[in-house]
């Protein structure tokens, strides 16, 4: 694949949003290792804990410890010096259960059509509309020609903070009048798109809670009215994921993912919580891989999730590249 944006961001962008989690969580292992002198019962419920508390999963981290357990029982190691290796190889293999990286790479638009179709969907205050500007960015620094679909028709100033973007980073927005029924919307950009030849057609949603269900009934009415133009359309819909709410982020993406077949996750705000550890729950516990991950307010802190540099951004005590 050609070098694209996201293939340019360093390592040490990446430390550095992850720095509240990697003190919080991984720095108490560290501490953990320097008290103990040997990996008995006690440490490994005591990491077991850490791990749990920086929401990692429950399942997450009982496989973890099991597998640190293990490979001591079956090797006769006694002390706790390569604890933290062990630990960040238990961690790689829960981050390489399912595939991860750049959407652009999965599912391609039937037969080389244009466009590429992304839907974007999440709760309110997650960060959606703004993963959209950030995504149009990067696509546009990649020499695509990219259209933002404005289906937030409900919120006040939607269209505006769209309007905004797109002159930013230089796409092109349809938008209809407040009110408006989104899967029009959807439906006359995707013909747009398609007349003017753009590669990447970004589809926002209105905000919803995942628990109201005429709001997730109107996603399923976007995604059959784009089908109607082209059947293998969406080619992808992100859900975007506030790494804060924890957990609560795992409920939101079965549910989504029942409504209307979520296909990756952009989980935002991983600079802002000490609990980064919610990666390695959706990627146990869900079928859906990581994307991206966001981590700062720039236009260019939207990542390519790739597990094994994440888990480096973790681990490392080297703030350089």
């Amino acid at each position: 694949m050609a070098m694209g944006f996201f293939d340019s961001i360093s390592l040490k962008q990446l430390k550095d949003g992850l720095t509240r989690t990697r003190d919080g969580i991984f720095g108490r292992v560290a501490r953990l290792v320097t008290t103990k002198s040997t990996i008995d019962t006690e440490t490994l419920a005591e990491l077991e804990e850490i791990l749990i508390e920086a929401d990692v999963g429950v399942d997450a981290a009982t496989a973890i410890v099991e597998s640190i357990q293990q490979h001591v029982r079956e090797n006769r190691y006694a002390t706790v010096g390569e604890l933290n290796s062990l630990l960040r190889e238990g961690v790689e293999r829960q981050l390489a259960r399912i595939g991860t990286g750049d959407s652009t790479e999965q599912a391609p638009a039937r037969d080389g059509q244009k466009p590429r179709v992304i839907m974007v969907v999440g709760v309110n205050g997650a960060g959606k509309t703004t993963t959209i500007g950030k995504l149009a960015f990067s696509y546009g620094r990649e020499g695509k020609k990219v259209m933002i679909a404005a289906g937030d028709t409900f919120r006040a100033a939607a269209n505006e903070q769209i309007e905004i973007w797109a002159r930013r980073v230089g796409a092109e927005v349809l938008q209809q009048n407040p009110g408006a029924d989104p899967a029009a919307v959807a439906f006359d950009a995707l013909n747009a798109a398609r007349a003017r030849e753009v590669d990447i057609l970004l589809i926002d949603t209105a905000g919803r809670l995942h628990t109201r269900v005429n709001l997730m009934e109107e996603l399923k009415k976007v995604k059959r009215v784009v089908q109607k133009i082209d059947p293998a359309a969406p080619h992808e819909v992100l859900l975007v994921l506030d790494a804060t709410t924890g957990q609560n982020g795992l409920n939101q993406a079965r549910q989504f993912g029942k409504a209307v077949d979520v296909t990756g996750i952009v989980l935002t705000k991983l600079d802002g919580t000490a609990k980064g550890g919610i990666v390695i729950a959706i990627t146990r516990e869900l079928d859906i891989p990581v994307r991206y991950i966001g981590v700062g307010e720039g236009v260019d802190d939207l990542q390519r999730f790739d597990g094994k540099q994440f888990v480096e951004a973790l681990f490392s005590r080297d703030q350089s590249n």
